[in-house]
């Protein structure tokens, strides 16, 4: 009976032991060389403007890198890594049309322009440009529905920024 015991007390610390452990969060950093991020500004140079969206944008991207990994951020160039861009896309476009020849479905497409620069291993620097859209039915106004897909969208952003970037992906 006693050895009945030890055997399963044994097997479970084992089991136990096995057990793999994953974080989700994305990040793939070396936080031995990396400890410090900066932002810059970005400004938005589309056609059609929607002031609150740059600080929308800057803060949801700010949020989700001091969030999801150990970075600190500071001001100015002389961090391990800076993240820097523009929005240079806030587009309105039709998607569907009904019977009488009118939009019944509009798309509000948001891109971005990102300069992503690694002072530690300027190799993982790089320039690229993520785009991110909701569609939202015509009979309702922009005006009515834009805070609510601006956060979605910028949500979205940050997250395909983020794996690009810190994720390497």
């Amino acid at each position: 009976m006693i050895k009945k015991l030890v055997v399963s007390c044994v097997l479970m610390v084992v089991a136990t032991a096995c057990i793999p452990s994953y974080k989700f969060n994305g990040a793939a950093l070396d936080y031995n060389v990396y400890k410090t991020v900066s932002f810059g500004d970005f400004p938005i140079r589309a056609a059609l403007v929607y002031p609150p969206l740059q600080q929308l944008f800057q803060n949801k991207l700010i949020d989700m890198v001091s969030q999801q990994t150990r970075l600190r951020t500071i001001d100015g160039a002389n961090s391990d890594l800076r993240l820097e861009g523009e929005i240079t896309n806030y587009a309105l476009s039709p998607q569907a049309v009904g019977e009488d020849a009118y939009a019944t479905l509009t798309r509000l497409t948001i891109t971005v322009h990102i300069k992503y620069t690694d002072n530690r291993n300027a190799a993982l620097s790089s320039d690229f440009t993520v785009s991110a859209y909701r569609d939202f039915d015509s009979s309702q106004l922009l005006t009515d529905v834009q805070d609510d897909l601006c956060n979605q969208i910028t949500t979205e952003l940050a997250d395909l920024i983020f794996n690009q970037t810190f994720g390497n992906w």
